[in-house]
This record gives structure tokens, sequence and C-alpha cells, in this order.
């Protein structure tokens, strides 16, 4: 069952990359904000999956039906 849509899945990959990017360079150069990449790989892997299981409860679907 997938019930994230196009525009919401490219949002959902975007950020996730940029908080797992962000994370790793912050890492990298200032030794500290590596949890950064953590809600990253969240935001990416719903998004390559198209489904997110907070949706659920509010029954919120953003892909066509």
């Amino acid at each position: 069952m997938k019930n994230v849509g196009k525009t919401d899945k490219s949002i959902r990959i975007t950020a996730g990359v940029l908080l797992i990017a962000a994370g790793i360079i912050l890492q990298l150069t200032a030794g500290r904000l590596w949890w950064l990449a953590l809600p990253g790989i969240v935001f990416a892997g719903t998004g390559l999956i198209s489904f997110c299981p907070l949706y659920l409860p509010f029954k919120i679907n953003t892909g066509k039906k």
C-alpha cells in the first residue's frame, strides 16, 4: 500500500539527502550533530518506498487512489 505521492516523495528524498549530508559534513568538521542523518534516513526511506506509517492513523494519502 502506497500513501506517498510524487511531490511528497520528491520532497522527502531531497530533505533526507540534505539531512544525511549535513549530518556527515558536520560530524567531519565539528565532531557533532551527526544525529541529523537519522531523520534524513527515515525521510529518504519513506520517500523511496512511497509509504509513511505516520500517515495511517490520520488517513492521509498524498498519492493517487
